[in-house]
């Protein structure tokens, strides 16, 4: 698996648009993230139909045309420097064969932000424009709005990406000890076995260090999931792997012993409980840089900043 490219780092005063892929916003969150980035010396910018709702499923902000549309737009903006997500939810599976993936490749690199349910998005990015993309806080989410570890890491990836190329867990310990070097990837478990096969998915995780975290899952769906994965080979030569946060699944006394039974014959380094995805205080990763993760010390080094 080869590195991706890296967007440019932002700057203050860069303008950065805040679109709505999944599901519906809540205008008082969306508020008070733009509130943050203002914070930040950013100048943020409203999709048209961010608060949108869709006029027959309400679990979608908008139509699947009208998500799809601010996204493109917003990406081939140039005066927009980075595009973040408000959300997660479900939806962009439902959006992303709308988009035009030749003009945003044209419009060139900058910077996604976004977790869950976006990583759809982070899977289509690497395959369709190669490029380099964060695993982080979402503007309308409650972490992002509440949590200042979660605040500060991702600003710091964002501005200075430099000071943050070490990233550790206060809780994260081997499953399965040893070092691993390989590109990052991956994401909400749920979306990758679901992405499994489609034109805007790798093929496999070969060579990288794979990311893995869900949100209100029973352990034998998350079990279905990491099986659908090893049955289809999408796990066979993958270097190391990355656990998350289980938020609001099973106690991860009764969760663990199947992420050993399922991860575990892997032969390569596992780690736990590191940090990222559905937790408070989650870090930023960046997916599609190489890196060095270290499972006994609860540690990943980047071989570059995240950002250029």
């Amino acid at each position: 698996m080869n590195e991706l490219r890296r967007p440019r780092r932002l700057a203050p005063g860069a303008r950065v648009a805040v679109v709505a892929s999944s599901g519906p916003v809540p205008e008082e969150r969306l508020q008070a993230g733009l509130d943050v980035l203002r914070g930040w010396d950013l100048d943020p910018v409203v999709a048209p139909h961010v608060l949108d709702r869709h006029p027959e499923f309400d679990y979608l902000a908008g139509t699947d045309a009208d998500r799809a549309a601010d996204l493109q737009a917003a990406w081939c903006d140039p005066s927009v420097d980075a595009v973040l997500c408000a959300r997660g939810g479900y939806g962009v599976q439902r959006m992303v064969d709308l988009l035009d993936w030749e003009a945003m490749r044209a419009a060139g690199p900058k910077v996604l932000v976004g977790f869950s349910d976006v990583t759809a998005l982070h899977e289509a990015f690497a395959v369709r424009l190669g490029l380099v993309t964060l695993h982080g806080p979402m503007a309308a989410g409650v972490d992002f709005l509440k949590n200042g570890r979660a605040q500060e890491h991702l600003r710091a990836t964002l501005f200075a990406p430099e000071t943050v190329t070490v990233v550790t867990a206060e809780s994260g310990r081997a499953m399965v000890p040893g070092r691993a070097r390989g590109v990052l990837l991956g994401g909400c478990l749920s979306l990758l076995a679901a992405e499994a096969g489609t034109p805007y998915a790798r093929r496999s995780a070969a060579g990288g260090l794979l990311c893995l975290e869900d949100v209100g899952e029973e352990t034998y769906r998350l079990d279905r999931y990491l099986t659908q994965l090893l049955r289809t080979g999408w796990l066979d030569g993958v270097r190391g792997v990355l656990l998350g946060s289980w938020e609001n699944c099973d106690a991860y006394d009764t969760l663990r012993p199947m992420l050993v039974d399922r991860l575990g014959g892997l032969g390569v380094p596992v780690v736990e409980e590191f940090g990222f995805g559905h937790c408070a205080g989650a870090v930023t990763v960046p997916f599609g840089v190489a890196a060095e993760l270290d499972a006994d010390a609860g540690a990943l080094t980047l071989a570059a900043p995240a950002l250029t």
